[in-house]
């Protein structure tokens, strides 16, 4: 019998912790098994108390507790981190996300790709929120080149192998789909129900669009250069240093030709200030290059889908 492991950050949802396990037990499929692993991420309402509760109730139910608000990717690494089911299922804990739909994303695993990711075609949220989600979602697709309507639905199923090579922080769980793809796994999409909000108030405010930007610079390094950091820091640095040395060449130029004083010229600090810039990055570069040696080289990052030897 196959085991299903969700994970659920709860951050001050204690009206809702109750009806969300009843409703995960109503919808496991035949041939399922299930446990269900609450992270409380600093809830200062009766959420504690009462995910201990339901856990006293049901021996499949396990609680970890934060010691104050680390955020919601680090409860899903936390959560990546001790599940043992063959199947994981990330769901949110104010209801908006419906358990009917695990059958859905059990079938969307069965066709053969290695995570599913929700789409909420219809949402129940107000301007402030889908206005930016969709450009956000927008931006993403086309940069990343995965086109996917909805990265920021936190309901998302993945087969074991993918959660037990990911590693998330800050606010990346938004690009939990780009990090699968860059280690080779492949995500499917699939529509799911979005219900209305009926307790609680949201816990995100205009804060996070920062953080998302940041992460998603960091994203950007990660997956492409996280095992060729030269390439990186050197581009960089080589544009640099380039145009520090033309114009440097250009002011000998002035000088020595045109015979023309260049020592009040704005241009010749700029010149040196490019070229030193440049010789810096290339140094990073190096450095970095040398981390990732002493590290472990250039498989740092690789899944390894299967081995075959054959003996003699």
């Amino acid at each position: 019998m196959k085991l299903i492991s969700f994970i659920i950050s709860v951050l001050d949802e204690q009206e809702t912790l109750g009806i969300l396990c009843d409703e995960i037990r109503q919808n496991i499929p035949d041939g399922f098994d299930y446990n269900i692993i609450f992270i409380d991420d600093g809830s200062k309402d009766a959420s504690f108390a009462r995910m201990c509760e339901l856990a006293g109730q049901d021996k499949k139910v396990q609680v970890i507790k934060f010691q104050r608000n680390f955020g919601k990717a680090a409860a899903i690494q936390k959560g990546f981190d001790i599940a043992k089911g063959d199947v994981v299922i990330t769901m949110d804990a104010d209801l908006q996300d419906n358990p009917k739909e695990i059958k859905n994303f059990l079938q969307k695993l069965d066709e053969g790709y290695d995570m599913a990711s929700g789409w909420k075609k219809k949402r129940f949220d107000p301007l402030g929120k889908t206005l930016p989600s969709k450009l956000f979602n927008f931006v993403v697709s086309r940069f990343f080149g995965m086109r996917l309507h909805d990265y920021n639905c936190g309901f998302k199923a993945y087969k074991k192998k993918v959660v037990k090579n990911l590693n998330i922080y800050g606010e990346m769980h938004r690009y939990i789909p780009v990090l699968a793809k860059s280690l080779g796994f492949s995500c499917g999409e699939v529509i799911v129900e979005h219900r209305k909000r009926e307790h609680g108030k949201s816990k995100y405010g205009f804060e996070r669009y920062l953080r998302g930007f940041l992460d998603f610079l960091t994203i950007r390094v990660i997956t492409k250069y996280k095992r060729s950091p030269i390439y990186f820091f050197g581009g960089i640095g080589f544009l640099l240093t380039l145009a520090g040395v033309g114009i440097c060449l250009y002011l000998v130029y002035i000088k020595y030709f045109l015979v023309e004083g260049i020592s009040g010229r704005p241009l010749l600090m700029l010149g040196v200030l490019l070229s030193v810039i440049g010789v810096q990055f290339i140094s990073i570069g190096l450095i970095c290059e040398l981390m990732v040696y002493l590290k472990g080289g250039k498989s740092d990052g690789v899944v390894v889908d299967k081995f075959i030897n054959f003996e003699d």
